[in-house]
């Protein structure tokens, strides 16, 4: 009899554990206004082009989101281009890397449909054009960092490589890639 009733609570203690394991943990998406910021900011996203080599915008792997680098590709489809440094000053470097910051939210809307998905920026490295004594690589790339936290508040604080560059392609300025955990 006690080896009945001790088989008996071994089996319901491991059906117990088994159901705990196989029932997936309830996962709740906080109400996000990301949208809604980019209108509040009076930012215009624009189109999303498709790059010119053999390569992605962007690349999903479950909830994690890998963008190709943008560069600083103004509304009228032209580009800052030159050295910080020499053509540019670090004030123009840093509306460089803020404008190729608005054409990275512009391939995550593109993507998702909606930024309030955007869950947070995990890893930026920003590139920036510059001569060899220029050393404030990490002020300008902050064009880029302000306004991801402008937008998407402590969500949008990342970690974050900001080096130079010798050169850019096609010679802009600053390029800046992404990594992205999504909802």
């Amino acid at each position: 009899m006690k080896n009945l009733i001790f088989l008996l609570a071994l089996t319901l203690l491991f059906a117990c554990q088994n159901e705990k394991s196989t029932t997936p943990p309830a996962t709740k998406i906080p109400v996000q206004h990301f949208d809604q910021k980019i209108t509040d900011l009076g930012l215009v996203l624009p189109a999303v082009t498709k790059p010119v080599a053999n390569f992605v915008n962007i690349r999903q792997a479950g909830n994690m989101l890998y963008l190709a680098g943008k560069g600083p590709r103004k509304a009228d489809g032209t580009y800052i281009k030159g050295v910080v440094g020499a053509d540019l000053t670090q004030e123009q470097g840093y509306e460089a890397a803020r404008i190729a910051g608005i054409n990275q939210l512009a391939v995550l809307k593109d993507h998702l449909g909606s930024l309030n998905r955007v869950k947070q920026i995990l890893k930026v490295t920003g590139m920036v054009r510059a001569t060899p004594d220029f050393g404030n690589q990490p002020e300008v790339i902050n064009g880029f960092s302000d306004l991801m936290v402008e937008v998407f508040g402590d969500a949008g604080k990342h970690a974050r490589a900001a080096v130079g560059m010798g050169s850019l392609p096609r010679g802009i300025a600053v390029e800046i890639d992404m990594i992205v955990e999504i909802w």
